[in-house]
């Protein structure tokens, strides 16, 4: 048994904490001599609260995890309960992260006034029409990734071996959502399929006599303002957006390059 400072110092919990929890009855001492007041503590008392701090970083309030300790969840339950918490944060980093990469583009947009760098190359050139095999859902630009894991494991073995390899991004705007935009995610088959399931939309993509088109590394500057410079670029060559006409981006991985890709934008245009 331990005093309520020995045990304090073994479980680096404050001594104004333990004395409340016993008071709310979270964690009450294993026994309190009635002649000094004294309360003393368990070793297994040092699991109970490494359990009750377990609860709070799951988000649960003191109340709760009383609740929660009288029921006695099993280990797996609590692993469970984790693993979920665990993807809750991943989540909020990956959102924030993408929220620190807009401040970066919108910086560099500042400091560049949306000039377009000497060497950044904009070339026209003419596409072919294509069978697109994609999946449509809404969303904010940070989305796509998470739209081409779904994508992925939903794809059935003759699909894996038709589709080619560049990821293909089809976006257009949503009047009634500011922030969002209509997705298609997907590749470009080599033969036609010979089934197709009902979460997939397969179609011809029509060829583009023109397409302004800019390439360029992910991980280059040219990522962060590519958009604006295309923009910049077709006003000022007197060309103009094919209206109906979705964008696209193709997403081509670098081999020798972790987590880099080489991207390509294409805005379909007629002349003014």
């Amino acid at each position: 048994m331990f005093k309520i400072s020995e045990f304090s110092r073994l479980s680096k919990v404050s001594l104004k904490t333990l004395r409340y929890y016993d008071q709310i009855g979270i964690l009450k001492p294993r026994k309190v001599d009635h002649d000094t007041c004294y309360r003393y503590y368990s070793a297994d008392q040092l699991l109970e609260l490494n359990r009750i701090f377990l609860y709070k970083e799951l988000g649960f309030t003191l109340p709760q995890i009383i609740r929660l300790l009288h029921e006695d969840i099993s280990l797996k339950d609590i692993q469970g309960m984790f693993k979920l918490k665990k993807s809750e944060i991943q989540h909020i980093i990956q959102t924030e992260q993408a929220k620190l990469a807009r401040i970066e583009e919108r910086m560099q947009l500042l400091e560049r006034e949306g000039q377009v760098e000497s060497d950044q190359e904009i070339r026209i050139k003419a596409v072919d029409a294509q069978q697109f095999l994609s999946l449509k859902a809404r969303g904010r630009e940070e989305d796509i990734p998470d739209l081409f894991r779904t994508f992925n494991q939903l794809l059935t073995k003759e699909m894996r071996q038709l589709a080619q390899s560049p990821q293909v991004v089809l976006w257009k705007e949503i009047e009634e959502k500011e922030d969002e935009f209509e997705f298609e995610v997907g590749y470009f088959l080599t033969k036609e399929l010979s089934s197709l399931p009902d979460t997939f939309q397969l179609r011809t993509l029509p060829p583009e006599p023109m397409m302004a088109t800019m390439t360029f590394r992910s991980d280059s500057n040219f990522a962060c303002t590519a958009c604006v410079d295309l923009a910049n670029w077709i006003v000022e060559n007197n060309y103009q957006v094919k209206e109906n006409e979705p964008g696209r981006e193709i997403y081509l991985p670098l081999s020798t390059t972790q987590n880099v890709q080489l991207m390509e934008i294409q805005i379909p245009i007629i002349n003014s």
